[in-house]
């Protein structure tokens, strides 16, 4: 990786010096250097190559001087490091550099072995430097894709042990997809269509966090919630009803000649699953998810269900009826199930 280098110093003989001493680095694409004369011309090079690593800067030049420059460059980008090269060596500069953030400090007549040393030990900060800032970047990227549940699960102690590992937790999960989406793709261009879907999630989600639970994942036009812990069931019909209400009092969309008044068909299961990382290790693809009939039963449940119904079990009709008010619907013949199951459509 080349070392990207702005030397600034009025001192002409300089600039030769330095292609002379360092032609090899030079020649093998290791370095690469600029010139500048004072402070100004250095933060106009600066501006113009932000990917500079490393500033060598001597303290006294006309026009801006070196000690100005440091708090400067500190401004204008703290990655690059800035070392002062100076026959200024007395105490009083040299701790001006450094509660101005300079890295280093060398003295003229220069040493250029100790130069090189100087600027090896430094880009080398400065390539830590970028890589921990490429990370915390990409890891609020992450964050935008990953449920804050999740974070928690891999923060636990032991975690790169137990990747494959589950556990059996008591949950209700929440289907809901919003009806009629797909035929807006007929009518609409792809980057229109994912904007406005995007902003029917962004009003769900909020329901949905509001109400304690997470988002487990988002399957084209439909989403996939879980709630766990105290009155995880209570919460996620809340939650429903929350949705539900929210996307029917939202504005229709005029494209085109077709109305469309966004609305959602919602499943709700309650009961055992398996809560863990699915996937493959070997292949380092893992989806934190829940999985088991009653997971099962949720989706099939919302499937069945119509615009703006939200549709439970009666199982879970017996737990909640006391709470929220329900209507009996049918029996259903659900996929994959031997017998019919009974349903209730949660009203309010």
């Amino acid at each position: 990786m080349k070392t990207k280098i702005l030397v600034v110093d009025d001192e002409v003989d300089l600039q030769l010096l330095i292609k002379q001493k360092f032609r090899r680095k030079i020649r093998e694409g290791a370095y690469e250097f600029k010139f500048a004369h004072n402070g100004q011309e250095a933060l106009e090079c600066l501006s113009q190559h932000p990917d500079t690593d490393i500033v060598l800067s001597d303290i006294k030049m006309p026009v801006m001087d070196g000690l100005t420059l440091l708090a400067q460059v500190r401004d204008l980008n703290p990655v690059i490091k800035v070392v002062m090269v100076s026959a200024f060596t007395d105490m009083v500069n040299i701790r001006t550099a450094m509660n101005r953030g300079a890295f280093d400090f060398v003295c003229k007549p220069v040493d250029f072995q100790d130069l090189e040393l100087t600027i090896e030990k430094t880009a080398a900060h400065v390539v830590q430097l970028r890589e921990t800032l490429r990370a915390i970047q990409e890891n609020n990227i992450l964050k935008m894709y990953v449920d804050e549940t999740v974070l928690n699960f891999m923060g636990r102690p032991g975690f790169e042990n137990k990747l494959m590992a589950s556990e059996t937790v008591e949950a209700t999960v929440v289907f809901i997809d919003i009806c009629g989406f797909t035929a807006l793709a007929e009518k609409m261009r792809a980057e229109e269509l994912v904007n406005l879907l995007n902003s029917y999630f962004d009003q769900m989600v909020k329901e949905i966090i509001t109400q304690g639970g997470y988002v487990d994942k988002f399957m084209g036009d439909a989403v996939m919630a879980v709630f766990r812990g105290d009155f995880h069931l209570d919460r996620a019909i809340d939650a429903a009803l929350s949705v539900r209400s929210l996307l029917q009092t939202t504005c229709n969309v005029s494209l085109n000649g077709l109305e469309y008044l966004p609305n959602v068909a919602i499943g709700i299961s309650s009961g055992e699953m398996v809560s863990g990382n699915i996937g493959s290790a070997s292949l380092k693809r893992l989806d934190y998810t829940v999985i088991g009939d009653a997971v099962n039963l949720g989706q099939r449940l919302q499937a069945a269900a119509q615009p703006g119904q939200i549709v439970i079990t009666e199982a879970t009709y017996e737990r909640v009826k006391e709470s929220f008010q329900c209507r009996l619907l049918q029996e259903m013949t659900l996929k994959n199930k031997a017998q019919p199951v009974v349903t209730y459509e949660v009203l309010a």
